[in-house]
């Protein structure tokens, strides 16, 4: 018998108290044991940044985090993201400027812009390429994302 993680953490604002397996990643964690299926598991490796949520506010690839390490922690997805200040003026920038097209890979981009924007009020251009630039987009390209971010300056 596998011996479970007794776990407790803080997930967009909600407590959960509970057990779990020893191996579960925390995409799978956030979105088979907690039900929130708006974090996308995309390469599975960290390459792509579709599954990127905020850990302690810091943009993480849940792909690549154990479950077990984010006991006494604080995670925020894209169900959460209004907690953040720039979190629903991003939402809004993003769906007024087009930027969604699949939108597969939009959840883990607004996630990393919200952080980068928490910590920056007035980033340039430079600083939002290198925010998003673990994120991969087959579908809309950069220019629009990019705008889309600078419009929540």
């Amino acid at each position: 018998m596998i011996k479970k993680f007794k776990i407790e953490c803080i997930i967009n604002g909600k407590k959960f108290v509970g057990e779990i397996e020893p191996n579960l990643r925390l995409i799978d964690f956030i979105r088979d044991i907690l039900g929130l299926y708006g974090t996308k598991e995309g390469c599975g490796e960290g390459e792509c940044g579709s599954c990127i949520v905020l850990l302690d506010r810091k943009p993480v690839n849940s792909c690549l985090v154990m479950a077990f390490s984010v006991n006494k922690k604080e995670i925020i997805t894209i169900e959460g993201v209004e907690m953040m200040k720039y979190g629903k003026k991003l939402k809004d920038s993003f769906n007024n400027n087009f930027v969604v097209q699949c939108g597969f890979c939009i959840p883990g981009i607004i996630m990393v812009a919200s952080a980068l924007l928490e910590n920056n009020s007035n980033p340039t251009e430079d600083d939002i390429k290198k925010a998003i630039s673990g994120n991969i987009c087959r579908c809309s390209g950069y220019e629009v994302i990019i705008d889309a971010i600078k419009n929540c300056i």
